[in-house]
C-alpha cells in the first residue's frame, strides 16, 4: 500500500433532485450533502424512525438481481451503483446521501444527472490527506458458472476496461476503457441502463421496474416481439405505439454510443467497487461484469486490503539512498551506542516517519538475553519505535537538536513474532492527531519480512533540553 498525499474531498453545500425509483416507482429526492474527512459515502433514509444510515460497504450487499442492493439492521438501499459511480467519477471522498426512500432516482439509467447535481453543489478539498490502496500484485475473482471473471493488476492510477458478451447478435460483442478516472465524466457518466427483451418480460411478471420507460433503460430486442408482448409493453412503459429500429433496440431512444452497453458496465463496475471502502491504484479488467461478481470481487478485494493495512507495511526503494543516516540521527536524537537504535530514516512528513534497523549478533543485549537462542527483547523494540517516533515529534520544532522527547504512556503494545540476529527492522510512526502544546499521539508499527511483528500506541512530549 502507498500514501497518496493529495486531500479528501466533499461538496461545498447540498443539492437534491427527485425522479422515481426504477424497481418501486415511488417518487424519491436524494440529497447530497457535505460530510467530514474519512466519512466515505453514508445513505440515510429519512424518511424513516430515527433516519438510519448505511454505509457503502461490500458487506451489507444482500441481493444484486437488476441492482446492487444493500441492507443494515433491516434498512434496504436499492440500486446503489449508479449514485456511488458518480460520487467516483468526480472524485469525491465524502458525502452524505440523504433519501426519502429505498431506492435512488433512476433519472435516465447512466449516472449524468447525479454528475450535474454533484458539480453544481460544488467540491470542496478538505485538509486531510487521502489515502488510495496500491495494487501491487494480481488480484482476480472468476464465476465459474458464468464466465464473468475481473482482475486488478498494478498500475500508475486507475484504469477500468468492460468486456461484455452477452452471446446475442443484436448486442454482439463490445468493449469500453477509461484510462484515468477524469475520463469518467465525460466518456462514461451517461451511458445508461440496458434490459433484453425477455428480461423486460420477466421483470413485468414479477412486477419489477414500475418506474421504467424507453427514457431510462435501452431495451434490446433478442426475440420475436408479438402483438400480445407489445401490448404489455405499450401498458408498462405507456406508450401509444412501440416499435423496433434498425439497430435492434425499442424505438423513442437514441444510442449515444455504439457500445453504450459496455460503457454502462463499466460505470457499473466503478459504482460497485466503491463499496470496497477505498481509491484504487491499479487497472481493473472486467470480463462479462455483472452485480454479482462485481460484489463478489470487492469483497475479495476488501479482505485483502484489510489484511494488507493490518500489515501496513510501507515500501521501501533500497537503491536510493536513505533521508537520514546514522550521523544525520545522531544530530538530532542524544541517544547513543549502545543504546541508540535507529540506523537510517527513509521518509519523513508532517505526520509520518519511516525507519529502519539492522538488527545483528553483534547486538550488546543478546550477551544476556537468551544467548543460546538469542531473540530482541520486546522493551527495545518500542524503544526502537519509540526512538523513531522522535524524530517525527521533533520535526515540529525549528531546532530540533535542541529538544528533548520524553515518552509519557504506552499502550496497546502488541507483540507478534520473534525478532532475531539477521532481521531488518521497518518502523512506521503515524500521528493520531496534531500536536499540541508539545503533546504528541503516535501510531508506531515494526515490521520484519513484510509481517508486523510488533505495534503499540505512544504518547511523548517535547522538551526544550537544559544546556540550551
Amino acid at each position: 500500500m502507498a500514501e497518496n498525499l493529495s486531500k479528501q474531498q466533499t461538496i461545498k453545500k447540498e443539492v437534491s433532485l427527485t425522479g422515481v425509483g426504477l424497481h418501486t416507482g415511488k417518487e424519491v429526492t436524494l440529497t447530497f450533502k457535505p460530510a467530514p474527512a474519512n466519512t466515505g459515502y453514508i445513505f440515510k433514509r429519512i424518511d424513516l424512525e430515527n433516519q438510519p444510515e448505511i454505509e457503502a460497504d461490500v458487506n451489507y450487499v444482500v441481493n444484486t438481481q437488476r441492482g446492487t442492493n444493500l441492507e443494515k439492521n433491516g434498512v434496504s438501499i436499492q440500486t446503489s451503483e449508479h449514485v456511488l459511480a458518480a460520487c467516483v467519477g468526480l472524485e469525491i471522498d465524502n458525502v452524505i446521501l440523504e433519501l426519502n426512500a429505498s431506492e435512488p432516482p433512476i433519472m435516465d439509467g447512466s449516472s449524468k444527472f447525479f454528475v450535474q447535481a454533484l458539480e453544481e453543489a460544488g467540491i470542496e478539498v478538505q485538509q486531510e490527506d487521502r489515502n488510495e490502496f496500491e495494487i501491487t500484485e494480481i488480484i482476480s475473482y472468476k464465476d465459474e458458472k458464468t464466465g464473468s471473471e475481473i482482475i486488478i493488476m498494478p498500475c500508475e492510477n486507475y484504469q477500468v476496461t468492460a468486456m461484455v458478451d452477452f452471446g446475442t447478435k443484436v448486442l454482439g460483442t463490445q468493449n469500453a476503457s477509461i484510462q484515468n478516472i477524469s475520463e469518467f465524466k465525460s466518456e462514461i457518466s451517461n451511458a445508461r441502463t440496458f434490459s433484453f427483451l425477455h428480461e423486460i418480460e420477466t421483470l413485468l411478471e414479477h412486477g419489477l421496474i414500475k418506474g421504467g420507460d424507453l427514457n431510462n433503460a435501452i431495451v434490446y430486442v433478442d426475440k420475436e416481439l408479438n402483438p400480445e408482448t407489445m401490448e404489455k409493453l405499450r401498458a408498462a412503459f405507456k406508450k401509444d405505439n412501440i416499435s423496433v429500429k434498425p439497430n435492434g433496440i425499442l424505438d423513442n431512444l437514441t444510442l449515444h454510443y455504439p457500445n453504450e452497453a459496455a460503457r454502462h458496465k463499466l460505470l457499473d463496475v466503478i459504482g460497485d467497487l466503491a463499496l470496497v471502502g477505498t481509491r484504487l491504484k491499479g487497472k481493473v479488467i472486467a470480463n462479462k461484469p455483472g452485480h454479482q461478481v462485481n460484489t463478489e470481487f470487492a469483497k475479495k478485494l476488501a479482505k485483502h486490503i484489510k489484511a494488507e493495512r493490518r500489515n501496513n507495511m510501507p515500501r521501501i526503494d533500497y537503491s536510493k539512498p536513505p533521508l537520514m543516516d546514522v550521523n544525520d540521527i545522531m544530530d538530532i536524537l542524544p541517544h547513543r551506542a549502545p543504546f541508540l537504535l535507529v540506523d537510517k530514516i527513509y521518509s519523513l512528513t508532517e505526520s509520518c516517519v519511516v525507519g529502519m534497523k539492522n538488527v545483528t549478533m553483534n547486538e550488546p543485549f543478546f550477551v544476556g538475553h537468551f544467548p543460546g537462542k538469542p531473540v530482541m527483547p520486546g522493551v527495545l523494540m518500542v524503544e526502537a519505535m519509540a526512538q523513531t517516533g522522535g524524530i517525527l515529534a521533533l520535526k515540529s520544532v525549528p531546532d530540533p537538536e535542541n529538544y528533548l522527547t520524553f515518552f509519557m504512556k504506552i499502550d496497546n503494545v502488541k507483540f507478534k513474532q520473534q525478532v532475531v540476529p539477521g532481521d531488518t527492522l521497518i518502523f512506521k510512526l503515524e500521528l493520531l492527531a496534531p500536536i499540541r502544546r508539545g503533546i504528541c499521539q503516535m501510531q508506531g508499527y515494526a515490521y520484519v519480512n513484510g509481517k508486523l511483528v510488533t505495534e503499540a500506541i505512544l504518547m511523548a512530549q517535547i522538551v526544550k533540553s537544559k544546556n540550551v
